[in-house]
């Protein structure tokens, strides 16, 4: 069904991203293509391209878009007045929470359709290392107060324990594991598996 709302110029990009978003979640991104996109935001076939050259280019947007939702996440975060263990543990159900509700998002993110099999663009991969980095200053912190191991360098911690996050949001998203308590019981015991020192 089309949609016959009129877009400010300035409106179209953020429109077609979330137009987008929706035909991956309810669709998978298989059926996503810019001509389909034109037709749910209502406007001429062409008016995508004026925005992102391909559908590649708009995969990497909403992945893209995704990192900066991940580091906006974690710097709000930070910010709290809580002791950085409650902030940590704050931290890895809010990354698994959001790989829940924005699956689609969270696999062009860490997935092969960009990174593999795609073209990731270079303000993709700014965005993904910006993240990174701020993941990994606060994991320094977190090792100066003896929460997260102190044995090796920040970026080897960093690595190591975002891979345990990704990995067990990986195995609730590929249908492994979906009973919640189950899911709840592993964050749990993972966090205190991390926060030894």
């Amino acid at each position: 069904m089309t949609n016959l709302k009129k877009y400010h110029h300035g409106d179209l990009t953020k429109s077609l991203l979330e137009a987008a978003s929706d035909i991956i979640k309810n669709q998978g991104v298989e059926n996503l293509s810019m001509r389909k996109l034109a037709d749910v935001v209502g406007v001429s076939r062409t008016a995508p391209y004026h925005h992102f050259k391909d559908k590649n280019a708009l995969l990497c947007a909403l992945a893209e878009k995704g990192f900066y939702e991940q580091e906006k996440q974690l710097c709000q975060l930070i910010e709290k007045s809580l002791p950085n263990l409650a902030l940590f543990r704050q931290y890895v159900h809010l990354y698994i929470e959001y790989a829940q509700q924005h699956s689609e998002t969270y696999d062009l993110m860490y997935g092969r359709t960009i990174w593999k099999a795609g073209q990731p663009s270079d303000s993709l991969k700014a965005a993904s290392r910006q993240t990174f980095k701020t993941w990994i200053d606060w994991v320094e912190k977190l090792q100066q107060e003896k929460i997260l191991p102190a044995d090796n360098s920040p970026l080897r911690i960093g690595q190591t324990t975002w891979a345990s996050l990704h990995g067990l949001a990986r195995l609730y998203l590929d249908g492994i594991y979906l009973d919640k308590e189950d899911l709840s019981g592993m964050i749990d015991q993972m966090i205190k598996n991390l926060c030894r020192s």
